[in-house]
């Protein structure tokens, strides 16, 4: 027996359903969303709490000509499922598969690519006054939630749409909670709101006066509406020249189909607030929904259980617990992060030093501006922020921070690939985009304990220091206890070539990051040098130079973009030296690398042992001894 959400194929089927089917649907596209994420992993709570809003879009608006825009797209699966998609969810965030997040060229539903915060009004807005100049009738529908709008961009997006007469609707997806809990004056603003007895009270204070004195009911009605205005944000975004309609609850069909079907029938641009709440219908998502933000696979029915054995350690907790000890041992370390306490590592640290913690919301070029004030206090301020989100702050970086030389940490999470959640969250370009700025060092540690020590390193300069790592494990080389730190601008040979071909000096690998350990296997069989550079900037030239004069060729390897890496600071300094040999460079190629398993996608890029030692003896055959498959002896 085919289900409605199998009769579906796209929001049209949707539209011809009546409306009293609609919350079955809702049921089983929230059963659909569960046992695909259970089976793939993914964002689960998040998901699960839009439910009935997506449903309601799509019954409402006529998608894909009325554009909806996702705000970072942590909540699109069962946009996903209703246009077109619910039989590819079995391939979700796989190599190959569906992207985890809005993508244009996935579907002509995804209006708008997204994976960071606070950028779909800024969108929906270009989309509704575009649609207006070309003289189109369509409605642009951006939502967002919570703990977006508290961004800068959403209040530069909104203060600019106040002002024009289009179709556009902004949705707030009120669910108090982004990833770590929402922060800022703003958000405690908002959460009053539905702050239950107060909310409660006001709204019934008219019936109250009513039942003591029943003629003073245009008084009640003032009264009530006074109360309400009191509490409710509606103010706040009128000011903005939005029409405010809200909060309703954004579980309810039977509320939400009608509202937004009045809404389409106003003119200018309309702000409504919706509730609801992430994990909805899953008790377990319901009462943890950090835990279910993003799990990998499980058991619907038991819900989230801990690993048989301990996992290795990730540099994320080398580098949470780094925090803590170098706090306990200089009191002028402050940590800072924009709205990733958990993936960031930074939970014990708020716990042990909440006085020296600072979340300060997804507000990532304040965090760095912040940064650079309490540095020109006297303090050591420690950002922690995902390398891609970082680049949001890059004039901060330079302005604020570089050229006034200050003395802050970097700690770059998520460097290099991520898997599964693809090119809009892979750390590819931190490298080339802070080495070339004055002042800027450098630091890429090559497994767990020298994250531990570069992050020493970086903490005791007296300019700003980007150390940078990537998600999950490395070697599992466990960092040491104390804080001992290495030496600035400095590397290591880590294997030396034992002869290889006769009368030749051969190759050595200059690896940074942790792209060592495969080029060390590589070098075992290719019998070449292998350098653990450690700095990007300031490089060890005189090891380079050293290195250079010993061999006829130099091979760099390193888990980030190519072009102005550290392959090409390598060249640079070489060129400088009047240096000339060849150099082959490895690292990521000059396109976006899209979701999958880290480890297939970094042999796609020729960036596994294997890789590597394919690219060196394609390039240099001359150079290097391969071991040929012995042959087979057939009796």
């Amino acid at each position: 027996m085919t289900t409605l959400l199998e009769s579906i194929h796209d929001p049209a089927d949707l539209r011809r359903l009546p409306r009293s089917q609609l919350q079955s649907v809702a049921d089983e596209l929230r059963a659909c969303v569960l046992n695909n994420v259970a089976r793939t992993g993914g964002h689960l709570s998040s998901n699960l709490g839009t439910v009935e809003l997506t449903v309601a879009l799509h019954y409402v608006f006529n998608t894909p000509e009325d554009r909806l825009v996702w705000d970072v797209g942590h909540q699109t699966y069962p946009h996903k499922i209703l246009t077109g998609r619910r039989e590819r969810m079995p391939s979700l965030r796989q190599l190959g598969g569906l992207s985890g997040f809005p993508q244009r060229a996935e579907s002509a539903y995804d209006t708008f690519g997204t994976a960071h915060s606070s950028t779909s009004i800024s969108a929906a807005l270009g989309m509704a006054l575009a649609a207006r100049q070309k003289g189109e009738s369509r409605h642009a529908v951006a939502i967002i939630g919570d703990g977006a709008m508290t961004a800068g961009m959403a209040f530069e997006a909104l203060n600019n749409a106040g002002v024009e007469d289009c179709k556009l609707l902004v949705i707030l997806n009120d669910n108090d909670m982004s990833i770590s809990p929402p922060v800022g004056a703003l958000n405690r603003y908002l959460a009053q709101l539905m702050s239950g007895q107060f909310y409660s009270a006001a709204k019934n204070v008219g019936k109250n006066v009513l039942k003591v004195a029943p003629p003073l009911f245009e008084l009640a009605k003032r009264f009530e509406e006074h109360a309400k205005g009191m509490v409710v944000p509606a103010t706040l975004f009128e000011k903005f020249g939005f029409n405010y309609v809200g909060p309703i609850d954004g579980h309810d069909l039977e509320s939400l189909i009608p509202t937004l079907e009045n809404i389409r029938h106003l003119s200018g641009p309309q702000f409504l607030h919706v509730v609801t709440k992430k994990g909805q219908g899953y008790k377990l998502a319901e009462a943890d929904p950090v835990a279910y933000h993003g799990p990998g696979k499980f058991d619907p029915a038991i819900g989230l259980v801990p690993p048989a054995s301990a996992p290795k350690i990730t540099f994320t907790q080398v580098f949470g617990q780094w925090l803590c000890d170098m706090a306990e041992q200089d009191k002028r370390l402050v940590g800072i992060t924009p709205a990733m306490r958990e993936g960031s590592g930074m939970v014990e640290f708020e716990k042990r030093f909440p006085a020296r913690y600072y979340d300060v919301g997804i507000a990532e070029q304040h965090a760095v501006t912040f940064a650079a004030g309490l540095a020109c206090e006297g303090l050591k301020p420690v950002v922690a922020i995902y390398s891609t989100f970082l680049q949001r702050a890059y004039d901060q970086l330079i302005h604020d921070v570089a050229i006034q030389n200050l003395p802050v940490v970097f700690a770059l999470d998520r460097a290099g690939l991520v898997g599964a959640d693809g090119a809009t969250h892979a750390g590819a370009y931190d490298i080339p985009f802070v080495r070339c700025i004055p002042n800027m060092a450098v630091a890429c540690p090559a497994d767990e304990r020298e994250c531990r020590q570069l992050l020493s390193s970086a903490f005791a300069q007296d300019g700003p220091v980007a150390v940078r790592y990537p998600r999950g494990s490395g070697a599992g080389v466990l960092p040491d206890a104390d804080l001992a730190a290495l030496p600035l601008g400095k590397g290591e040979i880590r294997r030396a070539r034992r002869g290889g071909v006769e009368g030749r000096k051969g190759i050595a690998i200059l690896a940074f990051g942790t792209l060592l350990y495969p080029a060390l296997a590589a070098a075992e069989r290719l019998d070449a040098t292998v350098v653990n550079m450690r700095w990007v900037k300031p490089l060890d030239v005189e090891l380079l130079l050293q290195v250079a004069a010993e061999h006829e060729a130099l091979v760099t390897v390193e888990e980030g973009a190519l072009m102005g890496g550290a392959g090409s600071a390598v060249g640079e300094a070489l060129q400088a030296a009047g240096v000339v040999m060849p150099v082959l460079q490895l690292g990521l190629p000059d396109v976006f690398i899209e979701h999958g398993d880290p480890a297939r996608l970094l042999a796609l890029q020729g960036l596994d042992a294997d890789g590597i030692e394919a690219s060196v003896a394609r390039r240099f055959p001359g150079l290097v001894e391969v071991p040929r498959p012995a042959l087979k002896v057939v009796a």
